[in-house]
């Protein structure tokens, strides 16, 4: 942006920080600063080895030259040393909000938007539109914000919002601006939209040194409330979209070609990549979720996991921004305690990522297929018998992953208990098995449906590449339900050792799921492929052959006792009885309430996690729920049963 229009669009946003005096000159509360594009305006450096918006960087050379124009409140963008901020923020309980002392003016809020180059953002949530006391109402933008409020792109591409909105308070939501007041409720104060890293530097370097609440947020595809807080900056890296193929990569563990991802880049947009380059990229089913954001950090499962593992396990190189705001790559050679953590360690708790680099693959040709069966007194097929068959084919899940499969489908009960099911099957596929030898490997399973009388028309594919056989197969995913729970197991290959074993699990799970609950599943397995380096991948992932999630949603209008007591039976009744069978859960799709949240979301990598978090982060710069030593703090006003994230965030009593 040029000087003069900067300086205009802060006049015309009422902030009395920056007038233009000259061609290359800004005045700063009454300060005249030479105004150099890689130095004030926005306040970055040129550092070389660099390229895109990682070679923008906030360097100690920078904040002594802007120290040294009398740039007022630029110690609070400096990065941490060892006494400096530290026992302050140490001796603080709860992060900073408006009305304390150490909230930020609206002076510094300038500054910060003068050093970022325009990027910071007052929060306006994404449903004000549809208010009409808002002061923002435009009747034509709320009903296109309404038609797509079930689509992941349109929660995506807005600075705040998150797609899963019970977590952010139901505060603001489009449908009620007719009823209601528009408030920012757990949406975060300000956002830095980010385009360089620098940004992310002096991002951090203010939330910590005034011990601000951080939040970051990719795209918001998550379940657990971790892209929202009440009171927060948040770091937006949903722009950072470079895409470079690598023909050739060499590290001490792989040499072959990889693809260079910024951290905005989504999985439609990997694959797309890969496809184009006639490759097969590791990524996840949705076609929204961010790569290198919460998807890598959570480990990744993927529709190549029985084949190839874990997103986490192709991840060659990461660019991050630490607590202590200084940039560093992560890789097998430097930092690699940090490279073992973000890889599979969480989401939101070690820094901020803004590039990675992971391999990719062979073209692969891919064979499936899918069904819908309805169960019902009306259709002639009876619960025993929908289960019978249900039972037939999940006594084949060890071998079907072994085969390289990767099944996902849906139970979901057709109304109230013994109205039958809705089965859907969208899809069932082999990365690298021929139609003809899935087709054998279906039959056993097609004989037994047959002889219990068990009706499936199934409807076959193949794909010379995979490309296509996710983009044509997968379903849409509905995003934005406000009324709706859900919570995850990993079930261990142990539980098929013997018939009383898979026995006890099976009718664990049918007790949920004949109670109410959706069931979302997934056959696959997913195994450290061989050549991959150590990572902090949920340890419970390595041994299981069955990916479930469990949940479901209540009427809009409930009462408060209906939805404690619906929130309730899900983390205390129904997975207390899936535990016993499957201890661990995905914490990308976990429960927000599991009560033991670092073995069910970690594993044997949980210990290691939290030591590097207390020597990366000391000073809990970076804090989401379930996240690695999350549970030091809390969130004022939280309903017991739900941790949502519009109340300010408190460190518990020692």
């Amino acid at each position: 942006m040029a000087i003069s229009s900067f300086c205009r669009t802060l006049l015309f946003a009422a902030l009395p920080v920056c007038q233009l005096v000259a061609a290359q000159t800004i005045v700063v509360e009454d300060v005249v600063i030479a105004a150099d594009e890689t130095t004030i305006a926005p306040a970055a450096a040129v550092v070389a080895g660099f390229a895109g918006p990682e070679a923008f960087q906030l360097t100690d050379a920078i904040l002594a030259n802007l120290t040294t124009l009398q740039l007022s409140n630029i110690s609070l963008f400096a990065f941490e040393s060892d006494n400096d901020f530290e026992k302050r923020t140490n001796e603080d309980s709860c992060k900073t909000v408006p009305g304390d002392a150490r909230w930020p003016t609206r002076a510094i809020w300038s500054v910060l938007n003068l050093l970022t180059g325009d990027a910071l953002i007052d929060t306006v949530p994404i449903g004000a539109v549809c208010y009409p006391n808002s002061g923002v109402y435009d009747a034509a933008k709320c009903d296109r914000i309404i038609a797509g409020w079930a689509l992941s792109s349109t929660h995506s591409a807005d600075p705040t919002s998150v797609m899963s909105p019970i977590f952010q308070g139901e505060t603001c939501m489009p449908r009620n601006g007719n009823s209601s007041t528009c408030t920012l409720g757990g949406f975060p104060t300000y956002v830095v939209k980010i385009s360089t890293v620098a940004q992310v530097q002096l991002a951090i370097n203010l939330a910590r040194n005034l011990n601000l609440r951080l939040v970051v947020k990719n795209t918001g595809h998550d379940f657990l409330g971790k892209s929202a807080g009440a009171y927060a900056l948040s770091i937006w890296t949903h722009n950072l979209k470079s895409i470079n193929y690598l023909a050739s990569v060499k590290t001490p563990s792989y040499t072959g070609p990889a693809i260079k991802l910024g951290a905005g880049v989504q999985v439609f947009e990997l694959y797309e990549a890969a496809n184009k380059y006639n490759v097969t990229a590791v990524g996840g089913e949705c076609d929204g979720v961010g790569v290198a954001g919460g998807y890598i950090a959570g480990g990744g499962h993927s529709p190549m996991s029985s084949r190839l593992g874990m997103g986490a396990d192709h991840v060659l190189s990461i660019g991050v921004v630490l607590p202590n705001g200084r940039f560093v790559t992560a890789d097998e050679t430097q930092n690699t305690d940090l490279f073992w953590a973000l890889r599979g360690g969480g989401g939101g708790t070690f820094g901020v990522v803004t590039s990675m680099t992971v391999k990719v693959h062979p073209k692969v040709s891919v064979a499936g297929a899918s069904f819908t069966v309805v169960s019902g007194a009306d259709v002639g097929i009876s619960d025993d018998l929908f289960w019978a068959a249900k039972l037939a084919y999940v006594r084949n899940f060890p071998q079907y992953a072994d085969e390289g499969a990767y099944a996902y489908s849906m139970i979901f009960p057709r109304g109230a208990p013994g109205s039958g099911y809705i089965w859907s099957m969208l899809p069932w596929m082999v990365p690298g098995m021929s139609l003809a030898d899935f087709k054998k490997m279906l039959a056993p399973l097609l004989a037994d449906w047959k002889a219990l009388g068990f009706p499936v028309e199934i409807t076959y594919f193949e794909t010379d590449n995979f490309y296509d056989a996710w983009s044509k197969h997968f379903p849409f995913e509905g995003v934005a339900n406000a009324n709706l729970r859900t919570a995850s197991r990993l079930f261990p290959r142990s539980n098929w050792a013997t018939e009383e074993s898979l026995m006890a699990m099976f009718n664990g799970v049918r007790s949920v799921v004949d109670e109410g609950s959706a069931l979302i599943q997934y056959n696959m397995k997913a195994d450290a492929p061989a050549g991959s380096t150590s990572n902090a991948v949920n340890t419970h992932w390595r041994d299981s052959v069955w990916y479930a999630i469990f949940g479901g949603s209540w009427g809009e209008g409930a009462s408060e006792t209906y939805m404690e007591e619906y929130n309730r039976k899900i983390t205390e009744d129904w997975m207390t009885r899936l535990r016993v069978f499957a201890p661990g859960g995905y914490g990308n799709e976990g429960d927000v309430m599991e009560p033991e949240f670092g073995d069910a979301f970690f594993g044997a990598s949980y210990d290691r996690l939290l030591q590097i978090k207390r020597q990366v982060d000391p000073n809990d710069v970076f804090w989401a729920p379930t996240a690695v030593g999350s549970d030091r703090f809390y969130i004022e006003g939280s309903r017991p049963w739900l941790t949502q994230q519009n109340g300010r965030l408190c460190k518990k009593a020692a």
